[in-house]
């Protein structure tokens, strides 16, 4: 399975990306460390890790602690050791949704004339969906982004960088 991970952190100066490798990464914890260690003083960073234009993980650390995770679909956790290197260890409901229960659109289901629903009912999101909130991005954004049609990872991270105001920095990456 092939990935590409950005990692996008926030110093004194703004935003700066890298590419990050996460080849022979044992666990989590040592992935949140090179995450790390791309700017030991940042203030934010975060890791998006996109994999076969299907996935989508986020990874953020607050002053390099406090580590974050949210991944687009826990299948990923079935489908490649890096997936469930990074998602593996996440109960299979996502936390942070604010709304309250009736305000939510439903997963499945529902009346065939209602609008389609925010999350898609094949996917199942795990993690911390609200770990962009005070970015610009509420949960239920960073969840309708995953879920819809057509959006490929790539996309939603280049939505999120968009808002953060570093999406050229990651597009930069891509090109190399």
């Amino acid at each position: 399975m092939s990935y590409f991970a950005a990692a996008v952190v926030r110093e004194k100066g703004g935003w700066t990306a890298a590419e990050l490798s996460l080849r022979g990464a044992a666990d989590v914890d040592e992935v949140a460390e090179r995450l790390r260690d791309v700017a030991p003083d940042a203030d934010l960073s975060l890791l998006f890790v996109e994999a076969d234009d299907t996935y989508l993980v986020i990874l953020r650390l607050d002053e390099g602690e406090d580590l974050r995770v949210f991944g687009s679909d826990s299948a990923y956790a079935e489908e490649s050791r890096l997936g469930a290197l990074l998602v593996g260890d996440l109960k299979t409901s996502v936390t942070g949704l604010d709304e309250p229960e009736e305000a939510r659109p439903a997963a499945t289901g529902g009346d065939e004339d209602s609008e389609q629903p925010a999350v898609d009912p094949e996917a199942d999101p795990v993690g911390e969906a609200d770990l962009l909130t005070d970015l610009g991005v509420p949960a239920q954004r960073l969840l309708a982004l995953c879920a819809h049609e057509g959006m490929m990872p790539a996309d939603v991270t280049a939505e999120i960088c968009q808002v953060l105001g570093c999406v050229d920095d990651v597009e930069e990456l891509r090109e190399v």
